[in-house]
């Protein structure tokens, strides 16, 4: 294989090929409760998996001026066992806690984020960290 043809492939699966990923601001439900971004982790081959331990985050920006991290600390996992390993249901979005910070201005926004998380693929015998980026709106009333 050409090593230009070998770094195009690595480049790609780097930038997140196995798993497509989405997220959306919800509402707190009820005054005084937290918002969530529920995000979607779709594996785009049925033999890869998005890990249940350790668990997607959410990276907001440092700058970011209308939502607040309000995930809980990432629990430290014990060792990583792939023939043991629990996965996400790739139906069901993950739910990371956030909050509309104090003085938000109002309106409409869109905020820009991280998502970060581990997938394994059986058949091939590895796993890896994802990172991608995601944009979703929020509205501040």
């Amino acid at each position: 294989m050409p090593a230009a043809l070998a770094l195009w492939l690595l480049a790609g699966a780097a930038a997140g090929s196995y798993v497509n990923v989405s997220a959306v601001f919800v509402p707190p439900a009820k005054a005084g409760a937290n918002a969530h971004v529920a995000v979607t982790l779709a594996p785009r081959d049925p033999d890869v998996h998005v890990n249940e331990e350790p668990g997607p985050r959410l990276k907001l920006a440092p700058e970011e001026a209308v939502l607040a991290d309000k995930q809980p600390a990432p629990a430290r996992p014990a060792s990583f066992d792939p023939q043991n390993a629990k996965y996400l249901d790739p139906a069901v979005p993950v739910h990371l806690a956030v909050a509309i910070k104090p003085g938000a201005a109002k309106g409409k926004h869109t905020v820009a984020a991280k998502v970060v998380y581990y997938y394994c693929s059986k058949r091939d015998g590895w796993c890896r960290k994802g990172t991608d980026d995601v944009e979703f709106p929020v509205e501040v009333r």
